[in-house]
């Protein structure tokens, strides 16, 4: 029989199954009640999922607060787009791109994988700068990244458009498209949160100075969290541009960031299953309040929120979530298939045989 740390370690790698089947019936619930505005949303909240999972492989494992995540969400969405709009529409809206890439019109999901690599890449050359520092410092580093890839798009107006939207892209990233690569990036950071490099991690979050001692070299290991989570907001970004079929550098900027933020804090940034959750939780009510802000007919009345409620109204249920509990929805703990836990619990009392 296995012995207790194994099987725990098992145990840890039931947790994306089960968050995968919970993103699974939300879609199902989603596509069952028909409504297109409906499925639009879902599709949106799992492109959230994806920016959020891959924000909490470097920032729920390292510690280390990055605000600079939506940087490489845009360069992914505009690689996307430069490789993947028909040659016409290029010249267009984007004039200035080099011959090769200004003809180039390739498949969706190498055109993905590409993108995702090259946010990849920038996250490597980045880091490599950024991660020497620790703390606050390196959170407002990754602050002044964002502001930097936000400049440079909002003004190379022949290959970014500028701040003029980016539009005919192909809307294929519907919710089973963004489903699958949810539960990619789910399986990827349970992967990378149990291996060796992530549990160092882990360690350098929680005492810096007793990891180092131990031997472990934290630059080493978060610049590889760093490029991992860089992939999958880039790809995030990729299908949040064929979600919308159209492209501007202020949907890559302080929105998206805090939200972002804000979704990863209220499910619980101690564990993956708190990115997932606050995802859905703060995206659910965010279309109701929407909803209800437009109006809604109860009993044969109109009843509406004020324009603006809803930004309120998050505000307050944020703070008072923090407030009522602290480490978030999940208190920092992953969710996992009970029937493995069951047999862990009795594993340890079972009696030890007699002769």
């Amino acid at each position: 029989m296995m012995d207790a740390h194994r099987q725990n370690r098992l145990r840890a790698l039931t947790t994306p199954v089960v968050l995968i089947a919970i993103l699974l019936i939300f879609v199902l619930i989603v596509t069952a009640t028909g409504d297109k505005s409906l499925a639009r949303m879902a599709a949106q909240t799992l492109i959230r999922v994806i920016f959020v999972v891959g924000l909490w492989i470097f920032v729920g494992n390292s510690g280390v607060v990055s605000f600079g995540h939506a940087g490489f969400m845009a360069i992914g969405a505009y690689c996307s787009a430069w490789l993947t709009l028909r040659p016409q529409m290029k010249g267009m809206f984007l004039p200035d791109l080099p011959p090769w890439l200004a003809s180039a019109e390739w498949p969706h999901l190498p055109a993905t994988v590409v993108s995702g690599v090259l946010a990849a890449l920038i996250a490597l050359f980045v880091g490599a700068a950024i991660l020497r520092l620790s703390g606050i410092a390196a959170s407002i580093a990754t602050f002044a990244f964002l502001a930097i890839v936000n400049t440079v798009y909002s003004n190379w107006e022949g290959v970014t458009g500028a701040t003029s939207s980016v539009v005919g892209l192909d809307r294929y990233a519907d919710e089973w498209v963004t489903l699958a690569w949810a539960s990619v990036a789910v399986f990827v950071a349970t992967l990378h949160a149990n291996s060796a490099s992530g549990l160092a991690l882990r360690a350098t979050r929680e005492d810096e100075v007793a990891a180092a001692a131990s031997g472990v070299n934290m630059y080493r290991h978060r610049l590889l969290s760093l490029v991992i989570s860089g992939f999958f907001t880039g790809v995030s970004g990729v299908l949040l541009g064929h979600s919308l079929g159209v492209l501007n550098p202020n949907s890559f900027y302080l929105g998206i960031t805090f939200i972002t933020l804000a979704m990863l804090v209220v499910g619980g940034i101690g564990s993956l299953s708190g990115a997932v959750i606050g995802v859905l939780v703060l995206s659910v009510l965010i279309e109701g309040l929407v909803r209800f802000e437009r109006g809604v007919d109860i009993g044969g009345a109109s009843f509406a929120l004020p324009s603006g409620a809803q930004e309120i109204l998050i505000g307050i249920i944020m703070i008072l979530v923090l407030i009522i509990r602290p480490s978030g929805l999940t208190g920092g703990r992953e969710l996992r298939l009970p029937v493995l836990g069951w047999r862990v619990r009795h594993s340890k009392q079972e009696p030890q045989s007699t002769n």
